[in-house]
């Protein structure tokens, strides 16, 4: 019996499967927050995702890509991203500089009820890399609405993570089989995902 090998649907297709070009690229930060690594919900792994992201953002920084930083408010006193709260502050390691806007968000889709694709845009760059937090959540929204509003993505999986999630059914699915899951779930059609900023040399 023949194996038939896996290809995903970028392959058949006959798309480029190379990071996005830093010199036609804007950096997307989704909700590095303190909730993430300080707060209700601390994923697994994330102080290795926050070093990684930290790494790609000098990396941005250094060849002059356009940096937008996304954050997640919800109402005063919210139990999770409660705007007056220190949980809902940038992780200081990936804190923006002078110049790099800062967007908030209210949905899991960073462009919904957003400026976020007139900003993008603005950078006159046609190639999105993105990192974040939580893969399964706003990386993935974010991720499948920027292929909608018509940007070529790049998603760095060393720089996201999740958390173990109820199944539903009594059980829990580990965070890195959802992180493997939706990494290669977007990667059939929709991203081109890299490891780390070693991608780009």
């Amino acid at each position: 019996m023949t194996t038939q090998t896996a290809k995903t649907l970028r392959q058949i297709a006959g798309a480029p499967n190379t990071p996005a070009p830093l010199d036609k690229a804007v950096l997307v930060l989704i909700d590095l927050q303190r909730e993430y690594t300080d707060g209700a919900l601390r994923l697994s792994g994330v102080d290795a995702a926050v070093e990684k992201a930290a790494a790609l953002l000098d990396l941005a920084r250094a060849h002059a890509v356009p940096v937008i930083h996304i954050v997640h408010h919800t109402a005063a006193g919210a139990p999770v991203f409660d705007p007056t709260g220190p949980m809902a502050e940038i992780i200081p390691a990936v804190a923006p500089r002078d110049g790099e806007p800062v967007i908030v968000k209210k949905l899991a889709n960073a462009f919904a009820g957003t400026d976020l694709q007139t900003v993008a845009r603005d950078t006159g760059r046609t190639e999105m890399i993105v990192a974040g937090f939580m893969t399964h959540n706003c990386v993935s929204s974010t991720v499948r609405s920027a292929v909608d509003h018509g940007w070529r993505v790049t998603v760095v999986a060393s720089a996201t993570a999740t958390r173990d999630l109820p199944d539903g059914k009594g059980g829990v699915v580990p965070a890195a089989d959802i992180q493997r899951g939706v990494l290669t779930g977007l990667s059939d059609s929709l991203a081109v995902v890299v490891e780390d900023a070693r991608a780009w040399g």
